[in-house]
């Protein structure tokens, strides 16, 4: 009773922020675009948190992410296609869909380590890509998927997006609680040693990319309903999908609960920020810097947060308290 009562329990700065995330948009009557920044924020907690659960804490580093968001993404839109069945009924479906895909791949993947895992994975995403684009038949190819969103205004889907990026985050935190989330650090940490000990690692892997796929197919799924459309290129992306949740986990914390929902900020803002060239205020050339900017603040957050925002923030809050005291006693 005692440790069940200990894996549910929240700090104060874990409620302060999902209660303000919640009002937030009570309180400031926010543009059509705000919106949409906070949705995609939103979108990349889930799709990070999914990423940061395998390779973040069971250490089975996946490049290819963007094949479970394409397999939810298509599952909620095939559902559209074939059978005018609305994509919302997609939406827990496409989170299976890539529980079923991610087994699959595990099997063969699995057998391979380090590097070779992560190029394993990048090929699925890529193959994936290539098929989706010349099944027509089945996917409708290159000319992807549209559908007629539900609602004008973009709130309800910020609240949809708010509820499946908590669930996603506070799921992963209980798992990491119990004996699995343990069996998974012992892997991250060293899986002949691991093994040797008795834990059965073809079994936790298995249940660590289980989790993160069902909540990566889950954002492709919210993905094809919030925007309606998609296509092989856009939701199977080795460097938009793939990639960018890599960046998402590095610069937020790897291996921490709540490094992905502050490199999701992260990253979207920077995004946006170079993407609008500083919101219209500098030349139209400044906006093609984007992926520069990217590689620079990979480097800088390597360098010098090693563990990226929330991994070294006693660290950051020490250096600021250093500073802080310095420029007083000045």
């Amino acid at each position: 009773m005692g440790e069940n009562k200990k894996m549910i329990q929240f700090t104060k700065w874990e409620i302060i922020t999902l209660i303000g995330a919640i009002i937030l948009p009570f309180i400031f009557d926010f543009s059509p675009y705000i919106q949409g920044l906070l949705i995609f924020i939103m979108l990349w907690v889930i799709l990070g948190s999914s990423w940061n659960l395998l390779a973040g804490f069971t250490g089975q580093v996946s490049f290819g992410h963007a094949a479970y968001f394409g397999v939810g993404a298509y599952t909620a839109g095939l559902l559209y296609f074939h059978f005018k069945i609305s994509p919302w009924w997609g939406l827990l479906l496409g989170g299976f869909v890539a529980v079923i895909f991610g087994y699959l791949l595990g099997i063969i993947v699995f057998r391979l380590r380090g590097p070779y895992f992560a190029l394993g994975t990048l090929a699925t995403g890529e193959i994936l890509r290539l098929v989706f684009g010349e099944e027509e038949w089945l996917t409708n190819g290159h000319n992807g998927i549209l559908y007629m969103t539900t609602w004008v205004s973009k709130y309800p889907y910020y609240f949809v997006g708010l509820a499946l990026a908590a669930a996603s985050v506070i799921s992963i935190k209980i798992i990491m609680r119990t004996k699995a989330g343990f069996y998974f650090l012992s892997i991250r940490e060293d899986e002949d040693a691991a093994a040797a000990l008795g834990i059965n690692t073809k079994k936790y892997k298995n249940i660590s990319m289980a989790v993160s796929t069902f909540w990566a197919g889950i954002a492709g799924a919210f993905y094809m309903i919030y925007m309606g459309f998609i296509d092989p290129e856009v939701v199977f992306s080795l460097h938009n999908i793939s990639i960018l949740s890599i960046l998402v986990g590095i610069i937020g914390g790897v291996g921490t609960v709540w490094g992905p929902a502050v490199g999701a900020v992260t990253m979207v803002f920077v995004q946006e920020l170079f993407r609008s060239a500083l919101f219209g205020l500098a030349p139209q050339w400044f906006s093609g810097l984007h992926a520069l900017i990217f590689g620079v603040l990979v480097i800088v957050v390597i360098l010098f947060m090693p563990g990226g925002i929330m991994g070294d923030w006693e660290l950051i809050a020490k250096r600021f308290r250093k500073s802080t005291r310095a420029e007083s006693e000045a």
